[in-house]
């Protein structure tokens, strides 16, 4: 399995972004995506996450109300929408899958990781 984020950039507090993370090669009937971040210093960290069979999501608590996580299930594509976004959302972007049907929290939970799309928050 492959995932490929993308979709980072450089935006003003305030502004949106949609980050994207589309999954090739080998992938299973059921798994969750899950997107973490790690800013510079600090620890990787839960951000959201969706199965991809039904629609279970579950987002970490300073991103709840600003970012929307969604899927395209025949693209293989999970979308990660951000609005109101504040300087300390400021990290590294990476999205993971795990296989089953739960939204976990965890990052050692997940299996497959891309590469990180950065996202950068200016005040």
């Amino acid at each position: 399995v492959q995932l490929q984020a993308s979709g980072g950039g450089l935006v003003q507090a305030g502004d949106s972004l949609t980050l994207s993370c589309a999954a090739s090669g080998r992938t299973f009937s059921n798994y969750a995506v899950g997107w973490f971040r790690q800013a510079h210093g600090k620890e990787r960290e839960f951000v959201a996450a969706i199965t991809m069979i039904g629609d279970n999501t579950n987002y970490a608590d300073p991103v709840k109300g600003r970012f929307t996580i969604s899927k395209d299930n025949a693209e293989n594509t999970v979308y990660l929408y951000m609005s109101s976004l504040k300087p300390e959302d400021t990290a590294l972007y990476y999205c993971a899958l795990t296989r089953g049907i739960r939204t976990l929290t965890t990052a050692s939970a997940y299996d497959y990781w891309g590469q990180g799309t950065q996202v950068t928050v200016s005040s």
